[in-house]
């Protein structure tokens, strides 16, 4: 039992910036240079494994795979293809379950690029930018309209919706084509092949160039502002409708709560509810990456924590809080 106990005081108090920092590049090592050493992971992950990383890719996105079930004509889902379909789809929730949004915090790729992006920032000391909050409201729908056109898309390639004439079949993997991951992630492994714009038709001249632009965009963007991509993330919106099932999720108690306001601050999407919702006990939102930030910059005992299939995992300690404002002061010392 002390053991135990002294177990969970250790994880309460440990420098989670370290833990996560690490974390994310043994995740980043095993999805973009895995496929050197023989892994797989399957097509159906819940994170941007790029399949046009070819030779690296340690798994694959579950976006294109989507995409790519779902250009058939509507009379295939009636037998196989709709059994392949629901395979595919209960596959990529599985695996979603086990992290919940945590894939996006801890895992993905493009989330760690920016990450690094912000790092960068910091160090050379510009001060990043903020979304008004007229804004936010409207940047949250972008996600739903991208995964909608994700969707919409290959459907319309092989069937005609609404007496629309069938779509071209460079929009098959419309989101691919348009993915900053297309061409960023190859990259690392020495692979810029992907860095072009094709002329071969105008469908995939405009797809392409909108490519080129959108990485462009990913970085300028996610230079100046933390998580940029993530507000704007077609896979956090998939992710979102089958979160509530997930294993891994984050609780508050509002009674502890005294609305001081440092887990908003820690909090890369500036997920205001995280410090103004005292009556909703999960808190995980559509734009919550479960980086846990907010959990390790809480002060307040118990007040915020990490629950994986009914067992915390990581909570919200004074201890804790104090330990890590310490070390944060130290860096600070050692950095002047």
């Amino acid at each position: 039992m002390k053991n135990k106990f002294s177990l969970r005081r250790r994880v309460n108090n440990m420098n989670l910036v370290r833990f996560r920092f690490w974390f994310q590049i043994a995740a980043f090592a095993f999805i973009v240079y895995g496929g050197y050493i023989g892994l797989d992971f399957g097509n159906k992950l819940p994170t941007f494994a790029c399949v046009y990383n070819a030779e690296g890719t340690g798994g694959k996105c579950y976006v294109g795979m989507l995409q790519h079930d779902l250009k058939h004509p509507i009379d295939m889902f009636m037998g196989y293809a709709g059994y392949a379909f629901l395979i595919s789809l209960a596959m990529f929730a599985v695996w979603f379950w086990v992290l919940n949004k945590g894939w996006c915090g801890f895992v993905c790729p493009l989330g760690t690029m920016q990450d690094w992006l912000s790092a960068l920032r910091r160090k050379t000391k510009i001060r990043y930018s903020e979304y008004s909050w007229a804004n936010r409201g409207k940047i949250k729908s972008i996600k739903y309209i991208l995964l909608l056109l994700l969707l919409l898309l290959p459907v319309m390639i092989a069937n005609s919706v609404l007496g629309i004439p069938k779509l071209p079949n460079g929009l098959s993997m419309p989101f691919c084509d348009i993915c900053p991951g297309r061409m960023l992630i190859p990259a690392f492994t020495g692979n810029f092949n992907q860095f072009y714009i094709d002329f071969s038709s105008k469908t995939d001249t405009v797809m392409t160039t909108l490519g080129m632009m959108i990485v462009g965009l990913f970085l300028v963007g996610s230079f100046v502002k933390k998580r940029f991509f993530c507000y704007f993330c077609p896979m956090a919106a998939l992710q979102y409708v089958f979160s509530k099932p997930a294993l891994l999720k984050l609780y508050k108690d509002g009674s502890k709560c005294t609305r001081c306001g440092d887990c908003y601050r820690a909090c890369d999407m500036d997920i205001l509810e995280i410090a103004d919702d005292v009556t909703s006990k999960n808190l995980v939102t559509e734009d919550c990456t479960l980086c846990l930030k907010c959990v390790a910059a809480c002060p307040e005992e118990g007040c915020l924590e990490a629950n994986f299939a009914g067992l915390t995992v990581f909570e919200s300690t004074k201890e804790g809080f104090i330990l890590r404002m310490a070390m944060d002061q130290n860096k600070e010392t050692h950095v002047h």
